[in-house]
């Protein structure tokens, strides 16, 4: 038998997954004691650093005691789904992470069933015990009762539970004990994680995960499922309209570490990754060239979202970023197709707009966000839900939301949610806080994260994940205020700004750069207001000039990228920069809008 584990590991965002492997890489003597280390090994790029998530899942290996674990690293966030299923198929078993003051949250649910249904071997980690006022029996109590009513079997019931601080960098199994280290955790996985069995036989590896190199192009990643492949071997790839494709194996590796190590053969159980195969999409099967049989293949997630993206037109075009033409921008789109699964990008007819479908808006707004430190310029508009027509009936996507908070604030939100055609499933209260769920149109969340967190004082946690198509539910009022539209291009002066402050609130500073059509606030009516806000003072012998020159204006408002894309309205695009992000009308002129507008 071989000494392999492979084990995912499930945890809501931010509960410290990404802690907990860090510290077991080093309890696997990847990196000597003393040695610089960096903070943190597996989320690598920039952005999953500055927000503190998991984007894409990584595969990382371990050494101990003669054991190979292979650890599975998945994201928390429900808009990265497509990135989950594919991922538990490779693992025998998982290790389920749970904050032990929060408990199990809404997104882990939305992990833990989709590995219950697969029947994964459940290690549950209890982390963060030191923090003051954790509860860890109670915990423990809620994740037993989480998986019974995910219809968990006896034997994943049977679960063993173990309590520690990643951060601190120890395990035991008992919390009120603490250890030096986290050993703990490994000697579990290899204790109660089942080894992968050896199918003897002709070859099969399902495609669960793909790697892309600027040299060999699209690496295909996955677990032998059957028999041992070699480099130089002739296969079959088995497509997912039934359809054959032969082809050739160039090289095989397997992960070793945070990289890959070249082999000559893997034996069934194994992840690994395989070059040399063209042409191949998630969930296609490589089997034996004489007598292929295919493995089943993966649904993926259908996207939800959709976003209209553009090249960016407005009259500050070009002044800070590198790749600004249409082709620029369409070379990108598709080379993000060959790594992101759940996007889809399709053309509109003109030559320099594309339709981009995703799971939601944090799954676009990541690709935004990642084109613009790239030094692209682009322009997004509204994002629109995708509407399907089932037996001749208008559809739409509906999600589940979850909503924690403090109970004075609740019946605000209750009366937020049910405006926006959410209808109530769940209510409970402990411990001051309540618990709410909802059923919501995904049209509904667009917007509501930022009204929430208003209306209870940053107080409130919000999930929510896609649950199903149903019957349109109506018109939903979005938001009510009209904007505030800067006139003429220019710099924006503290004198013009002082005077317009009773018309609304800005989102620019003074002295910042403006163009006319650009979107400078947001008007305390429900109409469009046209402002100037490039005036200066005339300074004449009638006006002194040192009068009034205190000028107190209120502190504009700074939005996110997320904040701007579920702000503007259906006649705005996002103009998104690599140094700036400014809000525009579609129609930059005046009289030009009111035309259409007629």
């Amino acid at each position: 038998m071989q000494k392999i584990r492979n084990i995912a590991i499930i945890a809501h965002v931010d509960h410290g997954k990404t802690t907990l492997v860090d510290k077991m890489l080093l309890a696997g003597k990847l990196f000597r004691e003393g040695q610089a280390e960096p903070d943190q090994f597996m989320d690598n790029n920039d952005l999953e650093r500055e927000r503190g998530i998991t984007i894409l899942s990584k595969n990382v290996s371990i050494n101990y005691k003669g054991y190979k674990i292979n650890i599975i690293d998945t994201p928390g966030h429900a808009d990265f789904g497509g990135e989950v299923e594919r991922v538990l198929n490779m693992a025998d078993g998982c290790l389920l992470l749970v904050d032990a003051f929060e408990g199990p949250m809404p997104q882990t649910r939305f992990v833990l069933q989709k590995a219950i249904q697969l029947g994964l071997k459940p290690i549950v980690v209890i982390n963060k015990v030191d923090k003051p006022n954790c509860r860890p029996s109670e915990v423990q109590e809620m994740v037993f009762d989480l998986m019974f009513s995910l219809d968990a079997t006896e034997e994943q019931l049977d679960f063993p539970t173990i309590y520690g601080s990643a951060k601190q960098g120890w395990m035991s199994e008992n919390w009120k004990e603490p250890k030096e280290d986290i050993t703990a955790v490994l000697d579990a996985i290899i204790k109660y994680i089942p080894e992968p069995t050896m199918l003897e036989g002709t070859p099969q590896m399902l495609i669960t995960s793909l790697d892309y190199s600027k040299y060999v192009g699209r690496i295909a990643v996955g677990r032998v499922h059957r028999g041992e492949l070699k480099e130089g071997q002739d296969v079959m790839l088995c497509k997912r309209d039934g359809s054959m494709v032969k082809s050739r194996i160039k090289e095989v590796d397997v992960f070793e570490g945070l990289g890959r190590t070249k082999v000559d053969s893997v034996q069934s159980g194994d992840i690994c990754a395989i070059i040399g195969i063209d042409g191949f999409e998630i969930g296609e099967t490589i089997t034996d060239v004489n007598n292929p049989e295919p493995l089943p293949t993966i649904d993926i997630d259908e996207p939800t979202m959709s976003m209209l993206f553009t090249i960016n037109n407005s009259p500050f075009f070009g002044k800070d970023g590198k790749f600004v033409t249409s082709r620029h921008i369409h070379d990108r789109l598709m080379k993000e197709l060959d790594k992101n699964l759940a996007l889809r990008v399709v053309p509109t007819g003109s030559a320099d707009s594309w339709l981009v479908y995703g799971r939601g808006v944090l799954h676009l707004s990541v690709l935004i966000e990642t084109m613009r430190r790239e030094g692209y310029e682009l322009q997004v508009g509204q994002p629109q839900v995708i509407i399907k027509d089932i037996d001749g009936e208008k559809c739409e996507p509906v999600e589940q939301l979850t909503v924690n908070l403090p109970e004075e604030c609740s019946s605000r939100i209750i009366d937020m949610v049910t405006k926006r055609k959410g209808e109530m499933t769940m209510m409970e209260s402990k411990n001051g806080r309540m618990h709410l769920e909802f059923t919501i149109p995904s049209r509904g969340i667009i917007g509501l994260n930022n009204a929430i967190l208003t209306a209870s004082a940053g107080e409130a946690i919000m999930a929510h994940r896609f649950l199903e198509y149903q019957p349109w539910k109506g018109d939903i009022e979005r938001r009510i205020n009209g904007s505030i539209i800067a006139m003429e291009t220019g710099a924006s002066f503290a004198y013009a700004l002082n005077n317009l402050q009773s018309r609304g609130r800005f989102f620019i500073a003074p002295g910042e750069e403006v163009y006319a059509g650009q979107v400078v606030g947001e008007h305390t009516k429900d109409n469009d207001l046209v402002v100037n806000v490039t005036k200066s003072k005339k300074l004449t012998n009638m006006r002194a000039s040192g009068s009034d020159d205190k000028v107190s204006l209120a502190p504009p408002i700074v939005f996110s990228l997320e904040d701007a894309l579920e702000y503007i309205k259906g006649d705005e695009y996002v103009e998104v920069t690599p140094n700036n992000m400014r809000m525009r009308k579609i129609i930059l002129d005046e009289t030009e809008r009111k035309r259409q507008g007629r």
